[in-house]
């Protein structure tokens, strides 16, 4: 499941508390304060990862702690610092800080930001020793760390968006090209987030699937349509169990452009799927049907695997191609 945003909650560690202790020596009498400082508490970061799936995993757990410093002991020794808190993020999030109005971007692998900030630790007797006062029986605890909560957002650019129908072989497609692991099942809307899988680099993203009437917020409506302005380039798959493919064709390009007449301007492909379902003479004539959109025509099966490799080769080649031109 591929996840585009999420809020979570992040504090940071307390700082440990300050202690009372007295040097205790042989044959020193009134040997003083030595009670130590507590330790710092533990600091949050963000760090930016290379994986685009990676704000799934934060669903189910959307609380994340630095560790609490550690109280002073006898001796004049501080408590050690709480460790701090790391929170992986995809690359090229943007991350908002509710409460504070603060706003983190993560544009390349390995970039770091602070967003909380450990609480100090307490003061041990030995810090209030002074001329006038050599004995003095007082600590402080730490502080409490920094809190909040942060609303994680990736706009991701997805070299390849697979659209079609419900039950059109999107996520069998995705699966096979990528090492995806994307759900697959013979009923609609098996995909209610996009699934991503990379080929050679290059993000493919299994698209919701979309009916008629998905512009005006039917099915998944405009949460897939939303997915889709986020593709460079269009795979249209189309079932060969559908009895007309131009009208299945023409009814996904109707919502698109009625969502948004730029996505019927991206560069696009038609993939027919689930060729074993029929004949070579039905395939070829279903085809040549589909020539009036002049569009690339590929024919491929997720069961026997046919024609998976072609793709493959040529939608690798022609992404390498593309991606020089722009250089």
């Amino acid at each position: 499941m591929f996840v585009d945003e999420i809020t979570i909650y992040a504090k940071a560690g307390r700082g440990g508390n300050g202690v009372v202790r007295w040097r205790h020596e042989k044959f020193v009498d009134h040997g003083g304060p030595a009670g130590g400082n507590g330790g710092r508490g533990g600091d949050v970061y963000m760090r930016a990862v290379r994986d685009m799936n990676l704000l799934a995993r934060y669903t189910g757990s959307k609380d994340f702690k630095a560790e609490e410093g550690h109280s002073g002991d006898k001796s004049s020794r501080h408590g050690s610092a709480g460790v701090d808190c790391y929170i992986d993020i995809p690359v090229g999030a943007s991350v908002t800080d509710i409460s504070r109005q603060r706003v983190f971007t993560f544009n390349k692998e390995g970039e770091i930001h602070k967003i909380l900030k450990g609480g100090n630790g307490g003061l041990g007797n030995e810090h209030f020793k002074s001329s006038i006062n050599r004995s003095p029986d007082k600590s402080t605890l730490g502080r409490a760390g920094e809190s909040g909560d942060f609303l994680i957002e990736l706009s991701l650019i997805v070299d390849v968006g697979i659209i079609g129908f419900p039950n059109a072989g999107k996520s069998t497609l995705l699966n096979a090209l990528t090492k995806a692991k994307s759900r697959v099942g013979a009923y609609p809307f098996t995909t209610v987030e996009p699934h991503l899988g990379d080929l050679y680099g290059y993000t493919l993203a299994d698209i919701p699937g979309l009916i008629e009437g998905a512009s005006k917020g039917k099915g998944l409506g405009h949460k897939f349509l939303r997915h889709t302005q986020k593709t460079k380039m269009l795979l249209h798959c189309i079932s060969l169990e559908e009895e007309n493919v131009v009208d299945a064709y023409r009814t996904i390009h109707d919502e698109l452009e009625a969502f948004d007449s730029a996505l019927t301007e991206k560069e696009e492909w038609i993939i027919l799927t689930k060729t074993d379902l029929v004949s070579q003479d039905t395939l070829e004539e279903k085809m040549s049907e589909l020539k009036i959109y002049k569009l690339p025509v590929y024919a491929v099966s997720g069961e026997t695997g046919n024609g998976m490799k072609e793709l493959q080769d040529a939608l690798t080649l022609h992404l390498t191609n593309r991606e020089k031109e722009t250089e």
